[in-house]
């Protein structure tokens, strides 16, 4: 599966808008409906989080104009690829207790962990990648 849909980009603290937000949780939906069809439906509650986490980061912070999203499966993992087209490295804050964002990343990370996977940032800086085990294998 891949698609991929416009948005404004951001500059500044000025918010994203309703419609690049709203974008997100029509990618998720779709998502969890190509999981489901594909017999993946063990996967659906971590993979929309994950989905949710990178394709808003794209939107809030890489102040592209185009993000894609990729499900592919291979070798028994589901890759999970979010595409900006704008370099920069995701990385894990570390976040206080009251903070109220910031914590997405270190989510995604123990998703990740828990399902034997890996996530990273493509070495150009334009894709966030997370590779998740597939229950029983799959092909």
């Amino acid at each position: 599966m891949s698609e991929r849909f416009r948005v404004a980009p951001r500059y500044g603290n000025a918010p994203a808008r309703d419609q690049d937000t709203c974008r997100v949780g029509m990618m998720r939906r779709i998502a969890a409906a190509r999981l489901r069809y594909c017999g993946l439906d063990s996967l659906i509650d971590e993979v929309t989080v994950i989905v949710s986490e990178l394709l808003t980061n794209a939107v809030l912070h890489s102040g592209t104009t185009e993000v894609a999203l990729s499900l592919s499966v291979r070798n028994g993992f589901l890759r999970v690829t979010v595409t900006d087209g704008m370099p920069g490295a995701a990385t894990r804050k570390d976040v206080d207790e009251n903070a109220e964002s910031g914590r997405g990343l270190a989510l995604l990370e123990a998703l990740v962990a828990e399902h034997g996977g890996t996530w990273g940032t493509s070495d150009d800086g334009t894709k966030t990648w997370c590779d998740l085990t597939i229950p029983g294998g799959g092909s």
